[in-house]
């Protein structure tokens, strides 16, 4: 079962390689950490600011990829834990067909709050009892 979450904190320290950004159950009380690299999260603190580049950077780049080839990207869902290491996927309607593509869960997260309003995130039930 998926359980939708939303990004509720980010931790950026430039003296550690790497970052955290948490999430929290839209309806409940569990939440998790994700540790992720310092690009990934400055990205994302960024566009919860509501700041805008000049020019697009990588996950910019991936939105008007998916767009462009005519997606629309559907949700992001953090789909699995093994061995310590978070997987995701991407999930992108095309032509009504839904493909996932596979991604790291900050790379999958940075590109959902590219968009206004932040598109859905989701957790696998399995991959909160492992972390919870």
């Amino acid at each position: 079962m998926l359980v939708p979450m939303e990004l509720v904190r980010i931790i950026i320290s430039e003296i550690n390689d790497q970052q955290i950004i948490y999430l929290r159950e839209v309806d409940g009380e569990r939440t998790f950490p994700i540790l992720i690299g310092l690009f990934e999260a400055t990205s994302i603190d960024r566009r919860v600011k509501g700041e805008t580049p000049n020019r697009p950077m990588t996950h910019d780049l991936l939105k008007i990829a998916i767009s462009q080839l005519g997606g629309t990207v559907q949700d992001v869902v953090v789909s699995d834990l093994k061995e310590h290491i978070y997987y995701a996927v991407i999930r992108v309607q095309q032509d009504g067909e839904l493909i996932e593509i596979d991604s790291r869960p900050s790379d999958a997260i940075a590109l959902a709050v590219q968009y206004q309003p932040t598109l859905p995130i989701f957790v696998d039930d399995s991959v909160l009892d492992q972390v919870i």
